[in-house]
């Protein structure tokens, strides 16, 4: 089973955490980089869709960037929401196995990450309007390899915890053997389940936290998942979409 989770926009360093493995589309990552680093100051304002401080900081990085010295671990230099109720920094030597063996990152950058993959702070985001000589956007840039790789060792199986820009890289691109669950993660309003952005991405993150202390190997044990108050709901779900609901 593999499951598919989205980066985080704000990222760190860790210096002090040496990586276990390079990317292995760190040569694409590269051209995409060095694209990047020729770009001007207001055209990579505008590709990001940022503010000037963030626009600022990540145009000094592509300007420097190496992309194989000082990196640190994928899963511990991503920080946003979904990562810190995931909390990868207070996970058992098993539940760390047990996500480089599962977990995939799918990254604008560099496509597809195992967890322990060396990356440096950066920001792409997939759905970023690159358009290039070699390439009309980042999921033409990508095409179908993301998909192949994660399912190259066999796999027959994906839960898809990334959003929707990133899935849209790989789903796609399954082929019709390979059994996809993509979980909904919802409070219900009336008669209808309606997800919320920001507690979806928390749900999210505790979910891969469940799957990695319950050493989970099909998708059907998510539904013993109950953290932050949802719960499997039967009668609310469909074919490969669990619904959790809250409250």
């Amino acid at each position: 089973m593999k499951i598919l989770i989205s980066p985080a926009k704000k990222m760190r360093e860790e210096p002090d955490l040496p990586p276990q493995s390079a990317p292995v589309f760190l040569t694409q990552a590269k051209r995409l980089a060095r694209y990047l680093a020729g770009l001007g100051y207001e055209r990579l304002k505008k590709l990001l869709a940022c503010n000037d401080e963030i626009a600022r900081l990540n145009y000094r990085r592509y300007q420097r960037m190496d992309l194989e010295r000082r990196t640190s671990p994928a899963l511990l230099s991503y920080d946003g929401i979904q990562y810190q109720y995931m909390a990868p920094g207070v996970f058992t030597y098993d539940q760390l196995e047990y996500v480089q063996q599962n977990l995939r990152i799918v990254s604008g950058l560099y496509g597809l990450l195992q967890p322990f993959d060396g990356v440096v702070p950066h920001r792409l985001e997939m759905q970023a309007r690159l358009q290039t000589d070699f390439c009309r956007n980042l999921y033409d840039f990508w095409g179908d390899s993301l998909a192949r790789q994660l399912i190259s060792d066999g796999e027959n199986t994906v839960v898809d915890l990334a959003s929707a820009e990133y899935s849209r890289a790989i789903l796609p691109h399954l082929p019709p053997h390979v059994r996809c669950v993509s979980p909904v993660f919802a409070q219900l309003e009336g008669r209808k389940l309606a997800e919320k952005g920001v507690y979806v991405k928390m749900a999210r993150g505790e979910m891969v936290r469940f799957l990695a202390e319950t050493n989970a190997k099909t998708p059907e044990q998510m539904q013993g998942f109950h953290a932050l108050g949802y719960q499997y709901r039967q009668e609310l779900s469909q074919p490969d979409k669990p619904a959790f609901v809250k409250g």
